[in-house]
């Protein structure tokens, strides 16, 4: 299994507000354009699916913010899946800033969730996932920690009261 699928962008100066750190907006951008830029290198029939009766709602849309960037930190934005049901797709997303000498910095999180529909816009329906879609997702699945490693984690947090 891959970790993640990672996009990766360099923040320029539109992107600023009057501070100078990056306007919380875009940060869901961001979220929008790596899952674009997923589709496109991953599910290609899922891209010409758009183009045909196939709709991605997004239903909801956040994010967290740990730490301040701006102008010229060049960012990985981190995409995994969290969770997949017959007609929607969670995502999570996490926001590293890199830097030199390889050290990363987790700035950011964020999740949204979309709907898969199909039909004309005035008669939209739910949809299946289109398996291709499916398939490219599987390798980027988001693992929770087993049982056991709950209930340890659990027994580990009592100990340290």
């Amino acid at each position: 299994m891959e970790p993640y699928y990672e996009y990766r962008h360099l923040v320029g100066f539109e992107e600023t507000n009057l501070v100078g750190n990056v306007y919380y907006v875009n940060y869901l951008r961001w979220q929008g354009r790596c899952r674009e830029m997923f589709l496109r290198e991953h599910a290609p029939e899922v891209v010409a699916d758009i183009r045909e009766d196939l709709k991605l709602f997004t239903l909801k849309c956040e994010c967290e913010f740990l730490a301040e960037i701006t102008a010229f930190d060049e960012l990985a934005i981190r995409m995994r899946l969290e969770d997949l049901t017959q007609t929607q797709i969670g995502f999570a997303f996490d926001y590293v800033r890199l830097r030199e000498g390889g050290v990363e910095e987790l700035v950011a999180r964020g999740r949204q969730r979309i709907a898969c529909m199909r039909g004309p816009n005035t008669d939209t329906r739910p949809a299946r996932v289109p398996e291709p879609l499916r398939r490219a997702l599987e390798r980027y699945t988001l693992h929770p920690p087993a049982p056991d490693a709950r209930a340890l984690d659990g027994r580990l947090a009592d100990l340290a009261r």
